[in-house]
């Protein structure tokens, strides 16, 4: 198993490419970002239409997307998403200044924003060439997950690709299995379930790993 193969599923390990800057410096408190957000881009290119899912306010991901894709979309639960100006003053509180105007060269144009809950897109079917959704799952009820997958087959092309990270044990890796498969997904090639001794890990929260996945729609 080629664990440098960033198809393989697995957990992040310290070993991994990492940034410690996209469109601003990350915090260090983002323990994981740094990791998903290098390994996420990976999959992108100037051809794509994206979605960022649950993106959050101030994080930078969505803003990277729309300087590198085709069409970048970005949805929250947080009604903030939807104003430049909540965008911007969320940046500048908890980044800084320097933050908020490089984003400001950003927005609005280039990144079409929603207020979502994830369990209901307001997307039409087949929109997207990959969605991707960083740190959300743990923080999802099972039912809700499981939605949310569904959400995700629905509005994914046939031949898209789903790019998941999520906290474990938060999320059961068993479980998550399952409910990959009630949604349509499965793996994109290999997966080890073997959390490694290297293995990134945080000591906030009792102690959490990252997870992460590259899901296809599955086909018999």
């Amino acid at each position: 198993m080629n664990t440098a193969d960033p198809y393989l599923s697995r957990f992040f390990v310290h070993s991994d490419p990492n940034t410690s800057s996209l469109i601003y410096r990350l915090p260090q408190s983002w323990w994981s970002r740094p990791y998903e957000y290098e390994w996420c881009l990976h999959f992108m290119s100037g051809q794509d239409t994206v979605l960022d899912a649950a993106c959050g306010i101030p994080h930078p991901f969505k803003f990277e997307l729309a300087r590198r894709c085709a069409q970048a979309y970005a949805c929250d639960l947080d009604m903030r998403i939807v104003s430049v100006d909540a965008i911007l003053a969320e940046v500048r509180r908890d980044i800084g200044e320097e933050a908020a105007e490089r984003v400001q060269e950003i927005l609005p144009v280039r990144l079409h924003s929603a207020h979502a809950n994830l369990t209901a897109l307001p997307y039409e079917t087949a929109s997207f060439d990959k969605i991707v959704c960083i740190s959300v799952l743990e923080h999802l009820t099972p039912d809700d997950l499981l939605a949310t997958l569904r959400e995700f087959h629905r509005t994914l092309r046939d031949d898209g690709m789903l790019l998941l990270t999520f906290d474990y044990p938060t999320v059961n890796l068993s479980a998550m299995e399952q409910w990959i498969g009630q949604a349509g997904f499965s793996y994109w090639s290999e997966v080890d379930l073997n959390l490694p001794p290297d293995a990134l890990r945080t000591d906030l929260w009792g102690g959490l790993h990252c997870f992460r996945a590259v899901l296809k729609k599955y086909k018999s």
